[in-house]
């Protein structure tokens, strides 16, 4: 059972890292002050960043230290190793090759667009086409966990 503290902790960690970028969105801000406020943001999000490793390696040694003593050595076969490893190759070439076809199809799509309107629906069907490759990847990587 999660806490009030583990509940909306985060949340508030995410509230409070936002905070400095609000104004930037409204367009209240020169640009000097928005670089402050951005380079706050980021040093807000890297603090926020070791803060959390710092307190999870306490629990992770701990995880750690109770995995070794229950189970001695590694536990399955080449096999299971090697179709983790497809799975993961699946997943990243479908992400990058839906990444390289949307960077191809989305500016070609917009200039389409923007000289006639009428093209919108056309032009989207390609950027949609590209981003489906990457569905179809972790449909397949899915599929090969599963059969582990």
């Amino acid at each position: 059972m999660l806490t009030m503290f583990e509940v909306f902790g985060p949340l508030l960690v995410i509230g409070l890292i936002s905070l400095p970028i609000i104004p930037i969105l409204k367009g209240k801000v020169t640009a000097q002050n928005a670089k402050f406020r951005v380079l706050t943001q980021i040093s807000l999000f890297a603090a926020t960043f070791i803060l959390v490793m710092v307190f999870q390696i306490n629990g992770l040694v701990a995880q750690a230290a109770e995995v070794t003593a229950t189970t001695n050595g590694m536990v399955g076969s080449l096999a299971q190793g090697l179709g983790f490893i497809a799975a993961a190759i699946v997943t990243s070439a479908s992400a990058i090759g839906a990444g390289i076809a949307v960077a191809a199809a989305a500016p070609a799509a917009i200039g389409a667009i923007s000289e006639n309107s009428d093209n919108f629906g056309k032009a989207m069907i390609f950027v949609a086409l590209a981003e489906g490759v990457a569905i179809y990847g972790l449909l397949i990587s899915i599929l090969i966990i599963n059969k582990l």
